[in-house]
């Protein structure tokens, strides 16, 4: 029998339940949830955040959102908030190093988390010169861009508290050497590391010293090092040098060296030594005062140091310049005389004086 249209129409109507609504809603969020997420992903590992590098950049101790806030600030990242979540999920919240840093190519946000945790900070490099003195090296600091002047206002007797440095002048406490530091540092934390390293070679060259040895102290024998080095920049004469101021210390003989005359003049040396500056009294004129001056005047290196505590064993107690960097070393007066005609006094007429010539 046929059906009746009544029974057809009245045939149920299957409709979507709520619950597939909602199952349908949440995979579509998923979706799009998971392809911003691939995209942020996508930026913050592959991505680079700056325009144009090399670029240098400073932060300061702070949270993740104040680092973020200095980085978007310094135009390094775009995006702070996306920052701070890459940090968290990486770990790297409570490890990110303050400094001052240096881009020198476009970087991603996840290599840069990489460097601000390793605390890979942009370094210079600072050279204490051989043979430099405390006027000359304070006034390189000063002038160096890339260091915070610290010591800047502080007196001698102020910055030689500070270090702990246990001296009546810095002159001489400061070994030469190239250091590396983070750009922005105190020039007094440079200082401290120079310091520390001089008196690590001042007490190594004491452990060396000679069993004859008349310097009585490190201190003395910085003091002498310090005259080797601004007396002769010739290796092999390095020893001699300090043989010939030793061997006039136990005569009772005074050094007669120019450059102690010189660094007692200070700013008053204008490139030439005269009779008179020879002649004028300061606590640094060894032709005017016996036995050794009362600070080093220089800051001497490693070779100098060594020759302190090592001198030659010579006779001599005279030399003169040949003119090529080297001495003529003399034992008598007589032989040293006859020397300072043949180097100086014959040499196109320019008569030089002549050191520990006396």
């Amino acid at each position: 029998m046929p059906r009746s249209k009544t029974s057809r129409q009245n045939k149920p109507v299957k409709t979507a339940s709520p619950s597939g609504r909602f199952a349908g809603l949440l995979l579509l969020t998923l979706l799009i949830v998971l392809i911003v997420a691939g995209i942020g992903a996508y930026n913050a590992v592959v991505v680079p955040q700056q325009e144009q590098t090399p670029l240098d950049f400073e932060l300061e101790p702070g949270s993740t959102r104040k680092v973020a806030d200095q980085l978007q600030a310094q135009g390094v990242i775009q995006s702070p908030f996306t920052f701070r979540v890459l940090a968290r999920l990486t770990g790297a919240e409570r490890k990110l190093k303050a400094g001052s840093y240096t881009l020198t190519t476009p970087t991603s946000l996840l290599d840069l988390i990489r460097k601000l945790t390793d605390g890979d900070t942009a370094m210079i490099s600072f050279t204490v010169i051989e043979g430099t003195n405390w006027r000359g090296l304070r006034t390189a600091l000063n002038n160096n861009p890339d260091l915070r002047h610290d010591s800047q206002p502080m007196t001698d007797a102020q910055l030689l508290a500070t270090l702990k440095i246990d001296a009546s002048s810095p002159e001489g406490q400061f070994f030469p050497d190239t250091y590396h530091i983070d750009r922005g540092s105190s020039d007094v934390k440079l200082l401290a590391r120079a310091h520390e390293r001089m008196q690590k070679k001042l007490d190594a060259a004491w452990e060396k010293r000679a069993p004859d040895l008349t310097l009585k102290t490190p201190y003395e024998v910085l003091i002498m090092a310090s005259l080797v080095e601004k007396e002769t920049g010739h290796a092999p004469d390095r020893p001699l040098v300090a043989g010939v101021f030793l061997n006039r210390l136990k005569t009772g003989m005074r050094l007669q060296t120019d450059p102690s005359v010189i660094y007692g003049m200070g700013e008053g040396y204008t490139g030439t030594l005269r009779k008179v500056d020879l002649e004028t009294d300061t606590p640094w004129n060894t032709y005017t005062r016996a036995g050794l001056p009362p600070t080093p005047i220089a800051n001497p290196g490693e070779a100098s140091l060594l020759a302190a505590v090592q001198p030659a064993n010579t006779r001599a107690l005279y030399f003169v310049s040949r003119g090529d960097g080297s001495s003529q070393f003399s034992d008598s007066l007589a032989d040293h005389n006859a020397a300072v005609r043949k180097y100086i006094l014959n040499a196109a007429g320019k008569a030089v004086p002549a050191s520990a010539a006396q």
